[in-house]
Parts: C-alpha cells; structure tokens; sequence
C-alpha cells in the first residue's frame, strides 16, 4: 500500500489542479461557495465548465513520433501524459463505466439552461470515423464549420435511444430533411442551416476492427439508417487518421466531459466550431427543451449574419 502511495505521488507531481487546467467556471452564482460545501457528493449536478478544446482544432493529428517527443520534451504534454496516466488507472476496467450507471443511469452532469457565452466556449475537437454512404474517411472539423451542428456520439443502443430522445423534437421544428418532419409537431421551421451528425464510437479495438470492415454490420447500419443520413453517420475507433489505435480520443475524451461510453452525448455546435451546449444519457424534459430553444437562438443568429452578408 504505501508503495502504491509514493507511485501515485511520483504520478501526479506537477499536475495541474482542475480550476488550473480549465479556468473559471462559465457560470457563477454568490451562493455557489455555500451550496457546494453543504451539497451531497452524490447529487447530480449542473455541468459547471465549458466542454472542449482552447487550440482550433486541424484535421491534421499528430504521428506517434511526433507525440513521443512531446512526451519527452515538452512540459505541457508531459503534464497531459501524467493526467492521462493517472486517470486511466484509476478509471480503466471493462466494467468501470458499466457500474457507473447504477448511479443516475451514468447520467454525469445536467446540460445547460442557456447556450454557453461565445468568449467563454471551447473548440470541439477534431473526430475523424469512416462515412456510411461510401466509406470515405470524414472530419468533424470539415463538416461542422459554417453550420450549426447536432453532433451525437454514441456506442451502444442504449445511447442511440438517448441521443434520439434528446434531439429528436428539435430536428422535427428546425432540419430541412422531410424524414424528421413529424405531422403533431405544430411549430416546424426547416432550417437548411442546421445538419445532425451522428458518430458510432467504439473505442474497443476488437470491436472497432468488426464495426468498421464487418459487411454485415455495415449493411445492416444502412437499412436502419435513413439514406439522407449516410453521408454524415460516421463509424469511428477515436484513433487518428495516422492510425494511432484509441490515442485520440483518449486524451480528449475529458475535455468533452465522456465520462461513460455506455451512454449517449450529444453536442450542440455553433458555426465556428465552438461547442455551445451539451448533454448526456437519458435527458429530462427541461433539457429536451433547452436543446432545442438554443438550437433556435443559434439558427436566427446565422440567419442575420448571412442576411447582412
């Protein structure tokens, strides 16, 4: 035990605290101090930073030299790797996330109310994954920029039904696909602005390796998947495009608050790539709701920028 000890020390020497790597909250309240003290540890609360990356993201990811000399000289990425490390030891396990559930049904935080201020919103991070419709490899950064974006990631059904029920009500009043119009829906205003991507996430790499080359699997994912969609479903490892297995996402992963791959994120992101809005597991109404005025708030503001241009 004490030899555990000293290692866990050795590990998190120089590792920044929480408030030093992400800053302030993006929200603040003069009671927050008093509440946090009193509050059961247990209790879910309301996300309380802002999700992603500071760096604009590149389709361009490093090589595995390239990460290995950061590694080995650079004090920032020496940081990251002990972080990284830490973590993976405290949290790796098959049935980590599994058990996670149990508690508020691996739900980890309450999405916002209010779209997150743009000075205070962070970049979302380059994910790269293989095209439905024809296998091409696609960028999150290519496809997200000059829209606002739905971006849901998912691994398991279970977090397909919670991406959809999360985002469903929003694309029947704003998408411009006819297959989400629903006919009890009274306020519909199609938006060709507005595109949902969907990202199949397997960060298992036996099971990457049979989701992204298995026919069967391939070929039963378009029959369930409208035809409108292929182009942006990706299927993904979360490695990079240079191939490094599972790296990518790995170290990214907490900046976008993926607490759990057995349940369902969902992202909403503005046209510059900044990501103004998350959720995750199973969604209550409020925040059903708080998709889809934000989604709105996001589209009208496009709109007058494109109108003035």
């Amino acid at each position: 035990m004490a030899a555990a000890r000293t290692i866990f020390a050795q590990c998190t020497r120089g590792v920044p605290r929480f408030s030093e790597t992400y800053g302030h909250r993006w929200t603040s309240s003069s009671s927050s101090t008093d509440s946090s003290a009193n509050a059961d540890p247990n209790d879910l609360r309301p996300l309380s930073r802002p999700l992603g990356v500071r760096e604009k993201p590149s389709t361009k990811h490093q090589t595995k030299m390239e990460r290995l000399k950061d590694v080995l000289t650079n004090d920032d990425a020496i940081r990251e790797q002990r972080q990284h490390l830490v973590k993976e030891a405290v949290t790796k396990g098959y049935f980590h996330d599994l058990n996670a559930t149990r508690r508020h049904g691996g739900k980890s935080w309450i999405a916002p109310k209010v779209l997150i201020r743009e000075d205070r919103s962070l970049y979302l991070p380059d994910i790269a994954g293989k095209s439905l419709l024809d296998g091409s490899e696609k960028h999150t950064t290519t496809l997200c920029l000059g829209k606002v974006t739905l971006l849901s990631i998912l691994s398991t059904k279970i977090s397909e039904i919670q991406t959809q029920a999360f985002v469903s009500p929003t694309l029947s009043r704003y998408s411009p696909l006819p297959h989400h119009h629903n006919p009890s829906y009274p306020h519909r205003q199609p938006n060709p602005l507005l595109q949902h991507i969907q990202i199949n996430l397997q960060l298992n790499p036996l099971k990457s390796l049979l989701f992204s080359n298995w026919l069967p699997f391939l070929s039963g994912l378009r029959k369930t998947i409208p035809e409108e969609e292929h182009e942006r479903y990706l299927v993904s490892s979360g490695s990079s495009p240079t191939g490094n297995q599972n790296a990518h996402f790995e170290y990214i992963r907490d900046a976008l608050g993926y607490n759990n791959d057995r349940v369902g994120y969902v992202y909403l992101v503005d046209p510059n790539l900044r990501i103004r809005w998350a959720g995750n597991a199973d969604p209550t109404v409020e925040e059903v709701k708080s998709l889809e005025v934000c989604t709105g708030v996001l589209l009208g503001r496009l709109d007058k920028e494109r109108g003035k241009a």
